[in-house]
């Protein structure tokens, strides 16, 4: 079936889905009809890892499970948790003064063809490894220049460390976030995938900047240029380097700084 032929069944979802990839040249090979969805979001649970100086961690507290008094069942939870955590975003505004916060992130910024940039090999030979020009330069070798809109996704192979904080952050001593170890994005890679205008800079690991850092560059190189960053990204693995199209949906949170996301893939 054709993306530019749907019934009118489909759910608005699907269709604002299809109006957005019939515009891009990734439709052209994608057909969302019959693409498979990848799911890159880890659950939210007391498991959940948390950057290491969060006091307070994500919390479900039930309020009612069970049944009513007219006989019916009945279940409602109440939570409260940091924005930054799980499988999450960093709005611009996170580390940049005048950058977007959650709620004012355009919605066409949150969706784009994924590029996946596999530094699996390199990492697992150094954990504090670092995405660098280089790599970047090989990439687009191989499969063409990263277009402007997309969502770029660093496979490191950490997601497959998940929930072990102390193998996925290099360190679990409460409330200390000096002694991590965890690959991610060079300042020089993000100045580069910058200027190709990409939308989204996620990654598998905790933070777009690698565990050791201390000034967070790419933080403040992506906030500046109103990019969002996509954190503890997994299923990677399932991905192809390019031809899939990933939606990263946080909630809406008004003047957040981040806020937790479902993130998915459709791959052919």
């Amino acid at each position: 079936m054709s993306i530019l032929h749907r019934p009118t069944f489909l759910s608005p979802f699907f269709i604002a889905v299809c109006a957005v990839l019939t515009a891009t040249s990734t439709a052209q090979a994608l057909d969302v009809t019959t693409a498979k969805i990848i799911d890159l979001t880890h659950a939210i649970d007391a498991n959940t890892i948390f950057w290491p100086t969060e006091k307070k961690t994500f919390q479900l507290t039930e309020e009612h499970k069970g049944l009513t008094e007219r006989g019916f069942f009945y279940a409602s939870y109440r939570f409260c948790s940091p924005e930054h955590g799980g499988t999450h975003i960093d709005a611009p505004f996170h580390f940049a003064r005048r950058g977007q916060t959650t709620a004012a992130i355009p919605i066409d910024r949150l969706s784009g063809p994924a590029v996946v940039i596999d530094v699996s090999a390199k990492a697992a030979k150094d954990a504090d490894y670092t995405l660098s020009a280089k790599d970047v330069a090989d990439w687009e070798l191989a499969h063409g220049k990263i277009p402007a809109g997309a969502i770029v996704l660093l496979r490191t192979g950490w997601s497959s460390r998940w929930p072990n904080k102390r193998a996925y952050l290099g360190d679990d001593t409460p409330g200390d976030a000096s002694n991590l170890h965890f690959p991610s994005y060079g300042a020089e890679a993000g100045k580069i995938l910058v200027d190709r205008g990409v939308a989204v800079l996620g990654v598998d690991t905790a933070s777009i900047d690698n565990g050791p850092s201390k000034d967070f560059l790419v933080h403040r190189i992506a906030g500046a240029a109103n990019i969002v960053g996509l954190e503890n990204a997994t299923n990677l693995d399932k991905l192809p380097a390019t031809g899939a199209w990933a939606i990263v949906l946080p909630i809406k949170i008004a003047h957040g700084s981040g806020a937790p996301a479902r993130a998915i893939a459709l791959v052919p």
